[in-house]
């Protein structure tokens, strides 16, 4: 199994099998803490082979820099089942996974982990910075 693409984005879907992805980033800025991301999403695209074939369990968890969740709803957790059709030697799958009201307490170091079958594949950084009245929000 390999995990080909994982980022997050302010927009993702599938659209007649291709992964359409918009807005990709690795931080945000806000002027007050606590800091809301109204919306988002982590876009996965997921290469399966012969051997991936079974059901496997995807955890996804969004870490500050003391390991702690953000929240009471991390890690979030789903079946993957992959049947791999006979005579083929690897199929790729999107999964894209929204966030609404994504709140972090204060500014720093975050992670979104992506674990399957309790195994961490993927860790996304993720910088939060607060910023003063009349600074250029860059992050």
């Amino acid at each position: 199994m390999d995990l080909q693409v994982a980022t997050l984005c302010d927009f993702a879907a599938e659209y007649q099998g291709k992964m359409v992805i918009s807005g990709t980033f690795d931080a945000l800025a806000a002027k007050a803490t606590p800091i809301v991301h109204p919306q988002c999403s982590l876009a996965m695209r997921f290469c399966f082979t012969p051997e991936d074939d079974g059901d496997h369990e995807l955890q996804i968890s969004i870490i500050d820099e003391d390991g702690k969740p953000i929240n009471d709803k991390m890690p979030i957790k789903g079946g993957m089942p992959v049947q791999m059709p006979e005579n083929v030697a690897f199929m790729t799958r999107h999964l894209v996974v929204g966030f609404q009201g994504l709140t972090f307490p204060r500014p720093g170091i975050y992670s979104v982990d992506i674990l399957v079958d309790a195994e961490l594949i993927q860790r996304l950084p993720l910088r939060i910075v607060q910023v003063q009245e009349g600074q250029e929000q860059q992050a």
